[in-house]
């Protein structure tokens, strides 16, 4: 079977991503995708380019006046920046990555329970304690034989015991058995240590830049 190129897969990724999120459905562009997200953390939308270059980048900027809106751009870092203004900051990396999904029943560590449900396509899976606190969540958007993990997050104070393992492993199965049958992500540096020790693969950097709000004006003195 042919591997899927980048593009296809960030296909795949903004499929499962707009599910998880509950975004608009992503438009076609010629260059890649639009998504109207209005989350209330401050993303009005999002501008997908698998295969950015510098003319079209440029070009969505200079029609880009609303704050809050994020260009995701699969190249490093440093190619890019260059061809935006100071305006657009340069968030953390991520990395496109994938898998081929397998059934399993991963057992939490003694003193965990693990709890899994399915709403609206989105699967998720909450990991406690024994008296019942918080200790690591996420969540992953189902699009057909696609399944994209989304905000994998493990409390601090229980951090290095297995459980962000534990939550990808649990939400890979709960995907496979309910169709999926690739798995795609958009990863952190942090999380690509924690996928690629899984047996994800990474196919491209992305870098993300946000435009931020035009400077307040200064006051002007009184006096000389």
């Amino acid at each position: 079977m042919r591997e899927p190129g980048t593009r296809e897969l960030v296909r795949m990724w903004i499929s499962g991503w707009a599910v998880s999120r509950g975004s608009a459905e992503p438009v076609d562009q010629p260059w890649g995708w639009s998504i109207d997200v209005g989350a209330p953390a401050g993303e009005v939308g999002r501008h997908v380019l698998p295969e950015p270059t510098e003319a079209e980048v440029r070009k969505i900027a200079e029609n880009t006046t609303a704050p809050a809106t994020w260009l995701k751009l699969f190249a490093e870092d440093a190619t890019v920046r260059p061809w935006l203004g100071p305006r657009w900051r340069l968030d953390a990396p991520g990395f496109l990555m994938s898998t081929p999904l397998t059934p399993e029943r991963p057992e939490p560590p003694t003193g965990f329970t693990v709890t899994t449900w399915e709403r609206g396509g989105v699967l998720r899976v909450l990991v406690r304690t024994g008296a019942g606190h918080l200790a690591a969540r996420g969540q992953a958007g189902l699009a057909g034989p696609v399944a994209v993990p989304d905000q994998i997050a493990t409390v601090p104070e229980f951090r290095r015991r297995g459980l962000g393992a534990l939550v990808m492993r649990t939400l890979q199965s709960a995907a496979y058995e309910r169709g999926a049958r690739t798995g795609v992500l958009v990863g952190t540096p942090d999380g690509q240590a924690l996928y690629t020790a899984l047996g994800w693969t990474t196919h491209s950097p992305m870098a993300s830049l946000v435009l931020e709000p035009e400077p307040e004006p200064q006051p002007q003195p009184a006096t000389a």
